[in-house]
């Protein structure tokens, strides 16, 4: 019987998890298909930023909600560094509550939206806020979902293009798996100077030796049941801790507790959470300077004695593969989700849950409902 993660697919059938544990499978070959697809749509892509991003006076707001917002905080430091426009990430939660604090109507803007579905409430009203307040705003929608409001506001209007990603991207299950990293990855080419789609391939190949090597530990790792999960991160990699934490807290609908920070920042009191039944996770950053702070964290942990276990996931890692030139965190964070995408969905299987639905009651859903939008003069 071919396994799928660890389990049979009729296993997983059975216990509800199917589409998650495909959705995760299925990365590789979702990222060699984008690959594909940014060779043809790219050039329409820089056709429509033209020169903006070498504009000092051009902002750039990197936005979405949930793991949405993750994406685009994990790329943000990188493409400021790379251009004079200012790259910022905020979220739509943010944003429409503060608008005040980080919209200038006189500044040229270009808000980036990510988002899987394009249907949140959050995502279309970030859109109408930015019209009404920035004149001459512009959008680029990085979607999975050609079928979402997002995406069809690009028709007949020069002042939106949407970036699609592969069908296959659009997750059916509750938590965003590939629909996060197809759009990460997206993002970067397309907001990269050079180009970049074969960092993509790349990519696609680490990734499928990851999925082959870290099966059976990441499975082994999760057949203990833990409260608490740690992730922690450097640079571009602490919103990846943050998306990490997000995904085991969504498919233990909160059984398992979870946090984020940074190495460093981990010892200024939130190492307090750590206790016996603590698991802590640190992706490893590629920067050498940066993974000298991690070494010494892990170290003192691991003196310490409290957790539960503490390992690394990263280049030369306890969960990892040996170190490769040329990408940087930002690019790598895709390739590290692998292993909390496994981690999460195994949990999940643990405590009984249904992973592709793990909330039954419907308390939190995959398309956020209930929000009521407020306009700024009501």
């Amino acid at each position: 019987m071919t396994l799928l993660l660890q389990r049979g697919r009729q296993s997983w059938s059975d216990i509800g998890g199917l589409a998650t544990a495909e959705e995760i499978a299925q990365q590789p070959a979702v990222w060699r298909a984008l690959a594909t697809s940014l060779q043809a749509e790219l050039p329409r892509v820089a056709a429509f930023l033209g020169d903006s991003l070498r504009n000092p006076a051009q902002r750039v707001i990197l936005t979405g909600a949930g793991s949405s917002a993750y994406a685009g905080e994990i790329i943000a430091d990188t493409l400021d560094a790379a251009w004079p426009a200012r790259v910022r990430a905020v979220p739509t939660t943010s944003l429409l509550t503060h608008a005040e604090l980080y919209l200038d109507p006189a500044a040229p803007t270009l808000l980036v939206s990510f988002a899987r579905s394009g249907d949140s409430p959050e995502s279309v009203a970030a859109v109408e806020l930015l019209r009404a307040t920035v004149p001459g705003a512009r959008f680029l929608h990085v979607t999975c979902n050609a079928d979402g409001a997002l995406a069809k506001q690009a028709d007949g209007d020069a002042n939106v293009c949407t970036l699609l990603m592969p069908p296959a991207s659009c997750d059916r299950g509750f938590a965003m798996t590939s629909s996060f990293t197809s759009m990460v990855l997206a993002a970067l080419c397309a907001l990269s100077p050079q180009p970049a789609a074969q960092k993509v391939r790349a990519l696609a190949s680490m990734a499928e030796q990851g999925l082959a090597a870290w099966a059976a530990p990441v499975a082994e790792l999760a057949a203990r049941r833990v409260d608490r999960v740690v992730y922690l991160g450097a640079g571009p990699l602490e919103a990846l801790a943050r998306e990490a934490a997000l995904k085991i807290l969504e498919l233990t609908a909160g059984q398992v507790q979870a946090m984020a920070n940074t190495p460093l920042g981990f010892r200024h009191g939130p190492k307090a959470a750590v206790n016996g039944n603590t698991l802590v996770v640190l992706f490893h950053s590629a920067n050498a300077l940066a993974r000298r702070y991690d070494a010494d964290l892990l170290a003192e942990l691991r003196r310490d004695g409290i957790a539960a276990r503490c390992l690394t996931v990263g280049f030369d890692a306890d969960i990892g593969l040996p170190l490769a030139e040329g990408l940087t965190d930002a690019w790598l964070a895709p390739l590290w989700l692998l292993m909390a995408q496994q981690y999460a969905l195994h949990q999940s299987a643990l405590l009984g849950l249904r992973p592709d639905n793990p909330f039954a009651g419907g308390t939190v859903n995959r398309v956020v409902q209930g929000v009521t939008i407020y306009k700024s003069h009501e």
